[in-house]
């Protein structure tokens, strides 16, 4: 059975929400911050981090690709195939590469640091950064409901993952209507909520 490593208030979330999406069977091992840099869990991710996958033989860290295997296991339109796929892979690399760092900027600096800990400079040019990919994502959903296709795939999993800590700690989405919309349908999915059960409760 696959087996999903770490707590659920961690990016360990992402993967709960993409396994109850594709509806495989899963073991939630709630390994604690505090025991990530032991003999064992290092065995499956020498990083030292969370989250961590098995699945058999296989193991896997980073949240994205555990998701993307998650994904493999099932087909369209959760996992779409042909050029929807290479766009599947388009947005979950943008996702890492363009959104969460920034977002993340802002979310140090706003909330999770502690108070005397916080730039509000570097929360200020996070969020600069951030509103400037977000100008990008809400023109691609101009006109769409789903980053993919006509329907919520892993691509829409992986991205609002992301954006889910700004979204639920009131980042202003105001200048970006449509990518609120967005958030708001993919954040309030069955699967969406059973995962922020486990994170929020």
């Amino acid at each position: 059975m696959l087996k999903l490593i770490g707590v659920a208030r961690s990016r360990n979330f992402r993967c709960l929400w993409a396994a109850e999406e594709a509806g495989v069977p899963y073991e939630h091992v709630q390994t604690p911050f505090t025991e990530i840099k032991g003999a064992a869990h290092l065995a499956v991710n020498p990083n030292g981090k969370l989250p961590a996958m098995q699945d058999g033989g296989l193991a896997l860290f980073e949240s994205l690709a555990i998701n993307l295997h998650i994904a493999s296991k099932v087909g369209a339109p959760f996992n779409p195939a042909g050029d929807d796929h290479a766009r599947v892979l388009q947005w979950t690399l943008w996702a890492a590469t363009e959104a969460e760092p920034n977002i993340m900027q802002w979310a140090q600096h706003t909330f999770m640091k502690p108070e005397a800990e916080r730039d509000a400079g570097l929360a200020a040019a996070g969020k600069a950064a951030s509103d400037a990919r977000l100008a990008v994502l809400e023109g691609h959903l101009a006109n769409r409901e789903w980053l993919v296709g006509n329907a919520f795939s892993i691509a829409d999993c992986n991205l609002a993952g992301i954006y889910y800590g700004s979204w639920f700690n009131k980042y202003d989405f105001s200048g970006f209507p449509k990518v609120k919309a967005w958030l708001d349908r993919c954040l309030t999915r069955p699967a969406a909520l059973t995962a922020r059960k486990l994170r929020e409760g």
